[in-house]
């Protein structure tokens, strides 16, 4: 049974002094299996002291300084990659191939910070004339916002830029994810970081979050999540003018263009569809077809959604695991019974949990065909696997429903024609566009357009978002 009762602050854990005390339920079995006391405003203000009392002695690190500390919690995130991998499975049921990828990322990103560093020019001419210099400095304390679905990961790609940038930060995971959070931050302990420099609170968005979001000691923040809730952090922001990056809701498509191979497409597109049992924004959920090849997609998307294992999130053959919660389950079926109330064709799983599993917040991998881009599943993001597949007229048609969207995180293009693909994918409204593959660029920029969010992660683009351009000119 675990118990969550510290926060992470100037170096030390420290009793954690919110009173509400949350149950940490197995989404597989529905037992409690722990409970974590969440932090408050206190907490949150204890933790905004810390990083700004190490935020001036840490904003002059040297490069070689920096790139010790993460090159000290990438061997650290490597050690405990296992705890971080079991955490994630037991607390939201992710499928074990993308629990240790997460795992595995989380190390990775502090590697990748410190091989940027080298390289990376803090100051530099700028203007025409030669009497201009740009420094790049650290932006100040930064409040860094984590989701429950890939906890360990987002703590680690936030916190790798802001140190390797000179920011100190205060960390608020999701109330969803306190034991991710915890056996992360035992890993981050371990680096022997300065007091300060990342300060650890795990609490609800309205208390501990909202503290983080407003306090005028806090000068940057970084949020993935929902649309909604990103705009309520970039609101509250505006009064003290905090500098704010968003990477938020997603509804990608995925474009299987004429010439695509389908024995090579499709179980891409279905392998993007479901990543992460479907609880994943950058989620390929709506599958734009051509109207004369619907037969053989649907056919072959029925047989490999078929295929699929759906059960303990610790079986290596595991494809789907169960949803987070209660709640996020009763979402799903909301919008499976909608899909066939608004008129579209049923093709595989539907309402209730899948056959064999009594109990457990799981889901039937579901998919509809003849969607129309009007309807309530092509339109929201839904958070769970759930297909629509939508038949289109013609390659300028496909480009129009892709980008009919308010969101614009991913996109993919399934194609023999590697400059076809390349042409579709330059008229995509979308931050990233994946051609024939699944697997992002990690040191590429990361980030939405439209509603999908503001600004961008991972690589250069990343550090930067921590950096606050001054230019110095001389007489």
């Amino acid at each position: 049974m675990w118990n969550v009762d510290q926060s992470y602050i100037g170096g030390r854990f420290v009793p954690t002094v919110g009173d509400e005390v949350v149950d940490i339920v197995s989404p597989v079995t529905e037992a409690v299996i722990g409970r974590a006391r969440l932090a408050n405003g206190e907490d949150a203000r204890r933790a905004i002291a810390a990083a700004k009392q190490a935020q001036p002695a840490f904003a002059r690190a040297t490069k070689a300084e920096r790139i010790a500390l993460l090159e000290r919690l990438q061997m650290a995130m490597l050690a405990h990659a296992d705890e971080i991998r079991d955490a994630t499975i037991q607390e939201y049921g992710g499928p074990v191939a993308r629990s240790q990828w997460v795992a595995n990322f989380a190390s990775q990103c502090f590697g990748d910070a410190a091989r940027l560093l080298p390289t990376y020019a803090f100051e530099r001419p700028a203007g025409l004339d030669g009497v201009s210099t740009l420094v790049m400095e650290p932006v100040g304390v930064s409040g860094l916002y984590a989701p429950w679905n890939a906890t360990a990961g987002t703590m680690a790609s936030k916190l790798a830029a802001a140190i390797a940038a000179g920011c100190a930060s205060v960390v608020k995971p999701s109330e969803l994810s306190p034991l991710q959070a915890e056996v992360f931050t035992r890993a981050l302990h371990q680096a022997d970081l300065p007091p300060g420099v990342v300060n650890v609170v795990t609490g609800r968005g309205i208390d501990a979050g909202a503290e983080i979001g407003t306090h005028p000691d806090v000068v940057k923040l970084s949020f993935t999540g929902s649309t909604p809730t990103g705009k309520l952090i970039a609101r509250a922001a505006v009064d003290t003018m905090k500098r704010v990056s968003l990477a938020l809701t997603g509804k990608s498509a995925s474009l299987v263009l004429d010439d695509a191979d389908l024995a090579s497409a499709i179980p891409l597109a279905i392998g993007t569809a479901f990543m992460n049992s479907g609880q994943a924004c950058v989620a390929g959920t709506r599958l734009l077809v051509p109207r004369a090849r619907m037969d053989e997609v649907i056919e072959r998307v029925r047989a490999a959604v078929a295929a699929l294992k759906v059960g303990d999130p610790a079986d290596p053959a595991t494809m789907v695991g169960p949803m987070v919660s209660r709640a996020q389950y009763d979402r799903i079926q909301h919008f499976i019974r909608r899909g066939l109330e608004q008129g579209a064709t049923l093709i595989a799983g539907g309402e209730g949990r899948p056959e064999g599993l009594a109990r457990g917040w799981f889901v039937r991998p579901t998919v509809f065909a003849d969607v129309r881009n009007d309807m309530d599943i092509a339109r929201e993001e839904i958070f769970g696997p759930v297909l629509s597949i939508i038949p289109v007229d013609s390659e300028e048609d496909a480009i129009a429903i892709a980008n009919d969207s308010p969101y614009g995180l991913h996109a993919y293009v399934f194609s023999t024609d590697s400059f076809h693909a390349g042409r579709v994918a330059a008229r995509l409204q979308a931050g990233t566009v994946l051609i024939n593959r699944v697997a992002p660029d990690l040191l590429a920029p990361f980030g939405g357009v439209k509603q999908s969010g503001v600004g961008r992660e991972f690589g250069v683009a990343g550090l930067e978002a921590f950096l606050e351009p001054k230019t110095i000119t001389r007489g």
